[in-house]
């Protein structure tokens, strides 16, 4: 048991290192500028889409009702909201305020920013390359877009297998 315990801390120190912050961190700066701040360019439009009711004809709105699997774009925001803020986060702000005071809080609205432009992007990836099955049920996320999009079935299939 402690060899196993010891091989598996190996490999957490070896996958959670600096270098993985560095990673992301790039990826968010690169994805910011390869997009065109798209977190500041695209914000008005985002909220418009998130908040504001699109007025419809009765024909339209018809339509919509019939119209099995769709969600208005809110329903959307919030279903992504509540897959990525869960209680670790809300307990992780906490925890980096008491250890590291204040000054915390710029750290985490920077990171937040950056991190925008890589959720956005993960989110386009996600709705690309989803499937829709025979019974019309929607199926994606990053094991669809590892295989479809990049061609690789045995990277969807592993982080699958590591998401479990």
């Amino acid at each position: 048991m402690n060899q196993l315990e010891s091989w598996l801390t190996r490999l957490s120190d070896l996958v959670w290192g600096p270098h993985l912050l560095i990673l992301l961190i790039g990826t968010g700066i690169f994805l910011t500028f390869r997009l065109g701040f798209i977190q500041v360019t695209r914000l008005g439009f985002g909220l418009k889409e998130a908040f504001i009711p699109k007025r419809q004809s009765g024909a339209e709105a018809e339509k919509r009702k019939r119209q099995r699997g769709d969600i208005s774009h809110f329903q959307a925001l919030m279903t992504a909201l509540a897959a990525t803020v869960g209680t670790g986060n809300m307990v992780g702000v906490a925890t980096a305020i008491v250890l590291g005071g204040p000054g915390a809080i710029v750290w985490m609205w920077l990171s937040g920013f950056i991190g925008m432009a890589t959720k956005y992007a993960e989110a386009i990836l996600a709705v690309k390359y989803r499937t829709v099955d025979e019974r019309g049920e929607v199926a994606g996320g990053p094991m669809y877009y590892l295989e479809h999009g990049l061609k690789k079935r045995w990277l969807g299939m592993t982080f699958a297998l590591f998401a479990a």
